[in-house]
């Protein structure tokens, strides 16, 4: 990836496009020469784009000239701002669906496919962070439901869910007094880090921290408060959402990902009207944030979900009551 200093200064935005390149679970890289910006860092291939240029045309143009493919469909996924001490670039992220050729790199850098859970060992700019945690989001996104089998009685079923691969959970129990949750809010997160899960709590930000947890979720009315994002990129930032409005606030705090609901008909919020796939799908068009699908959801709807846009679903009742949590978990999180 191209990112030679421009000649305006330092202050200067630099535009780059990047490509992801995805096959077989597995996501293609690059290393930075030593001698480069980041030297010796990996990559997601792309270049800079040039004056008078648009994104798709430099990232065709960058690709062929570093990987040897031609790019024949991709579409826009993510633009990611970042300001190093000595540049500010903005990262105009497009996903490779069809392409001719075989990558490889083409001017003598190293090169390789790696799955997205081997991404984060190895070394890549900051500016690719954002990349990186949302190529990991995972297709399941569970919230608990202790107030149903009790604070004990829920662990057993978290647990097969975490031994059947579930790797993302919010931590949801409203019901409880702030000690009651921050006491059983560390004993879950020791569940989940056991198990290679992350778990972000319902709750004020500056809980995650003490909590020992990986990030945190703004209900509609924590999401509201802020005009920025309340925790460093070393944590997570999920948002519930129920509208355009909603979603359009937590891309503008920098929320990592989004829940939009309710999409279909749920017993938790009978009175609430549904969204439907139609508005669904337009919502999640119309922001650069990963959005999962809530209310009323099956695991059969994984499918329909992501013709709709959604990066996957968010379960409750739905998960936890079915006959087999583990093969449940399972389909979902193998797709």
């Amino acid at each position: 990836m191209s990112e030679s200093t421009p000649s305006t200064g330092a202050s200067s935005l630099l535009r780059v496009a990047v490509g992801i390149l995805a096959q077989d679970g597995k996501v293609f890289v690059t290393r930075r020469f030593p001698d480069s910006h980041q030297g010796g860092k990996w990559e997601f291939p792309g270049g800079k784009i040039e004056p008078g240029e648009n994104t798709l045309s430099a990232l065709k143009r960058e690709l062929r000239e570093e990987l040897g493919i031609e790019v024949q469909d991709a579409r826009a996924y993510m633009q990611v701002r970042h300001e190093y001490h000595d540049r500010h670039v903005l990262l105009d992220v497009w996903r490779i669906s069809r392409y001719q050729g075989t990558p490889h790199g083409r001017e003598g850098q190293e090169a390789k496919w790696l799955s997205c859970a081997e991404l984060p060992q190895l070394d890549f700019p900051e500016a690719d962070r954002p990349i990186l945690r949302r190529l990991w989001l995972p297709p399941l996104y569970l919230i608990s439901d202790s107030r149903r089998f009790g604070k004990d009685g829920f662990l057993a079923p978290l647990e097969c869910a975490l031994k059947a691969g579930a790797r993302l959970v919010q931590l949801r129990e409203p019901h409880m007094p702030p000690d009651e949750f921050e006491d059983y809010a560390r004993l879950i997160a020791g569940l989940c880090h056991r198990h290679g899960a992350q778990l972000l709590l319902n709750a004020e930000p500056e809980w995650v921290s003490r909590c020992d947890a990986d990030g945190a979720h703004l209900n509609g009315k924590r999401l509201a408060q802020y005009a920025s994002r309340p925790l460093d990129d070393h944590f997570w930032i999920g948002a519930s959402c129920h509208n355009a409005e909603e979603l359009h606030q937590a891309e503008r705090v920098g929320a990592d990902f989004a829940v939009l609901s309710p999409v279909s008909p749920t017993s938790s919020h009978p009175g609430a009207a549904p969204l439907g796939w139609e508005a669904f799908s337009r919502m999640c068009a119309d922001v650069n944030l990963p959005v999962y699908a809530l209310g009323g959801m099956r695991v059969q709807d994984l499918a329909r979900a992501r013709q709709a846009g959604a990066q996957g679903l968010a379960m409750v009742s739905q998960i936890w009551g079915a006959n087999s949590i583990e093969q449940a978990v399972t389909a979902l999180s193998s797709n």
